[in-house]
Parts: C-alpha cells; sequence; structure tokens
C-alpha cells in the first residue's frame, strides 16, 4: 500500500517520551510516503518534566516544539496541509495547539496549514490531575464547528482487558485504567482504557493488537505492525 499524494507528517511524542524513540515510528511510515515528509517535533524528556520540576508547563514547551516542526514542513512543502500523528498525551497537547485558544499564556495559530490529527491511544478523558488540565481546556473551547475546519482521528487499541482478580498483566492493567478512569475493569492497549480515548466529534477507531508503550520488542503503535493497522486513517 502507498499513499497516494500524502500530506507531510509531523509525529508528536507521547507524555515523558522524547522524539529518540520515535525514529522507528517515522521508518515504518516511509514505506508508505517519502521520509522527506516525515518530521519528529523535537520533544525531550526534560520538556515533558521541566527544570527545575514545572510538569504544569509541559504542555507550553510541547506547543512550542510542533510549531517549528509545522513550520518547518509548510517552508519544506509549501500549500500542503500538515498532518499531525501524536502519541498518548501528546495528543491533547496537539489539541489545544490547534484549538487557537490562549493556554497558560501561550497562543499559536496554524490555521489551514494543518489539515489533521491522528491521535494514537490518547486519552481525552481522564482524572489525573496533569492530564485533567489539557482535558478541561479542551472541553472548555471544542465545539462541533471545530471538526468542520480539523479532521480528527482517535485512535486506540483494546487488545488488554483489566481484570483485578486475573492474571498478573491483567491486574497490571485494571490499575493503570484506573489511574485514567473511574473503573479498571474494561479493555484498553495496557496503558489507556479505551472508552477514554473516545471522542464525540471525531472519527474513533479501535484497533485490535498494539500496546502503548513504545519499548523494545513490543509490537506499539508505532511498529511496523502497528502502522498497518492504523496508516488507512492517514
Amino acid at each position: 500500500m502507498t499513499l497516494t499524494q500524502p500530506n507531510p507528517v509531523v509525529i508528536v511524542p507521547g507524555v515523558l517520551f522524547w522524539d529518540g524513540l520515535y525514529e522507528v515510528m517515522r521508518d515504518a511510515l516511509s514505506e508508505y510516503m517519502p521520509k522527506e515528509k516525515i518530521a519528529i517535533a523535537p520533544v525531550s524528556f526534560l520538556d515533558w518534566v521541566g527544570f527545575p520540576p514545572s510538569p504544569e508547563r509541559s504542555t507550553n514547551r510541547v506547543m512550542a516544539a510542533i510549531d517549528r516542526s509545522v513550520r518547518a514542513l509548510q517552508k519544506q512543502f509549501p500549500g500542503e496541509k500538515v498532518t499531525i500523528v501524536a502519541h498518548s498525551g501528546g495528543g491533547t497537547v496537539a489539541m489545544i495547539y490547534l484549538l487557537e485558544k490562549p493556554f497558560q499564556g501561550d497562543i499559536y495559530h496554524p490555521g489551514e496549514s494543518v489539515g489533521k490529527l491522528v491521535t494514537l491511544g490518547t486519552p481525552f478523558h481522564t482524572h489525573e490531575h496533569y492530564a485533567k488540565i489539557k482535558t478541561d481546556f479542551i472541553f472548555r473551547y471544542l465545539d462541533r464547528d471545530f471538526f468542520s475546519r480539523k479532521e480528527v482521528v482517535s485512535i486506540v487499541s483494546d487488545q488488554y482487558p483489566g481484570n483485578l482478580q486475573g492474571s498478573v498483566v491483567e491486574k497490571m492493567c485494571f490499575m493503570f485504567y484506573k489511574s485514567v478512569a473511574e473503573d479498571g475493569q474494561v479493555s484498553g492497549d495496557g496503558i489507556v482504557p479505551a472508552g477514554s480515548c473516545y471522542l464525540e466529534g471525531a472519527r474513533n477507531v479501535t484497533i485490535p493488537h498494539v500496546e502503548h508503550l513504545p519499548t523494545p520488542h513490543t509490537r506499539w503503535y508505532g511498529t511496523k505492525e502497528g502502522v498497518e493497522q492504523w496508516i488507512q486513517w492517514l
């Protein structure tokens, strides 16, 4: 499969992950489109944590990295709309960036330069403190008109059930899911419950056989096996 006239892509790392981990996703995507049209937002672990620690400002630091990448691709491929592919909590940062509303003093205006947002295992519904800062902001400003301007595809795997009475893996999933949602007895990608990623107004897609964490020897969203499950929505 090849993508006909593919738009340039900016990959956004997830919370506490850094750009180098996403070279595998860039390589996997390059089987479908020219590699020079794929950029990874220059995000570091320190961008998420801050020094001195200021995780509440992580969104602002990562938005700046996204904006630099979008503008660089705009300059390289003028007239082509950029697609943002964001993993995990990077997806809520990307959404705030696209809303074009002041967030903790910062605002960006990508306008029509970005046409689509594809999120991978992004929880839009959560009670985790720092994530909720982002999701509360999103739902304060998100309206139906936004989806007429930007296409949003929220993709999540439901491979792993959470079960407090089950296997060690199922018990771990239960605890991870419960840290995001009220109920841990649901299915998800091993870290994020699938239901937390469903966003009204977006195209919500559930895929099997994918894990959340970008670690070696796993089949996560950015591996060749993971990408081939969601590439049709790029």
